[in-house]
């Protein structure tokens, strides 16, 4: 893959596993469950997975309960770094340029 060409793919993750936590705990496990599905199949480091800000709010929408079973999300994969946005979403790197 050379620096300039960026990889991206689409996902459907879903959430169900996060369901087998307490209902106090099923965001932030949802949040990580996410990070980790990323990291397995874009063969990056956990650390390297970055997630968008409205990505994170759809997750947290309705509280630390989590009412989300399943999440479509747009992965672009630029060297060592993932960027993850919900599906439609804009990331700031594709900003047009002038």
């Amino acid at each position: 893959m050379s620096e300039q060409e960026a990889l991206e793919r689409e996902y459907t993750i879903p959430l169900g596993i996060a369901w087998g936590s307490p209902p106090k705990k099923r965001a932030p496990r949802a949040i990580r469950e996410i990070k980790r599905f990323i990291a397995r199949h874009m063969k990056v480091p956990l650390e390297n997975v970055k997630l968008s800000t409205k990505l994170n709010e759809y997750i947290w929408k309705d509280g630390i309960r989590l009412n989300v079973r399943k999440v479509r999300v747009r992965a672009i994969k630029e060297e060592e770094t993932v960027k993850v946005g919900l599906l439609g979403e804009e990331l700031a790197e594709e900003k047009k340029e002038e």
